[in-house]
């Protein structure tokens, strides 16, 4: 009886959260104090990744629409043809059928991708 109440969902969730819960008040204690913990004032790189002590410069993305829409329709027809494939009935010849269906798919996102790979 006991076994099944710890191994149920609910009590693996309470045990599991209250170790992260009791991870997360060590690594409060053991984080270094900041001078500036008591006020409201934050440190200018906290939130920065660390570089080396590089700074790091933004790269700006340039995302046309039609780049976009060809984007969406790749993984639209990767989509549709694993969905395809994936409920095709078993048999011999549906694996050729599969082959030529998914070489056409090939041949499509190629020609999307138009040397972007």
């Amino acid at each position: 009886m006991m076994e099944s109440v710890f191994t149920s969902p609910p009590a693996a969730f309470a045990v599991f959260l209250l170790l992260a819960y009791g991870l997360y008040r060590v690594g409060g204690k053991l984080a270094a104090i900041s001078a500036h913990r008591e006020s409201d004032q934050e440190q200018p790189g906290k939130h920065l990744p660390y570089t080396g002590g590089e700074d790091i410069m933004p790269v700006p993305v340039l995302l046309s629409y039609h780049t976009f829409l060809r984007l969406a329709l790749m993984f639209a027809i990767l989509h549709v043809a694993a969905l395809v494939v994936s409920t095709m009935p078993v048999g011999m010849a549906t694996h050729r059928i599969a082959l030529v269906y998914l070489t056409g798919i090939g041949v499509s996102v190629l020609v999307l991708s138009e040397g972007e790979l």
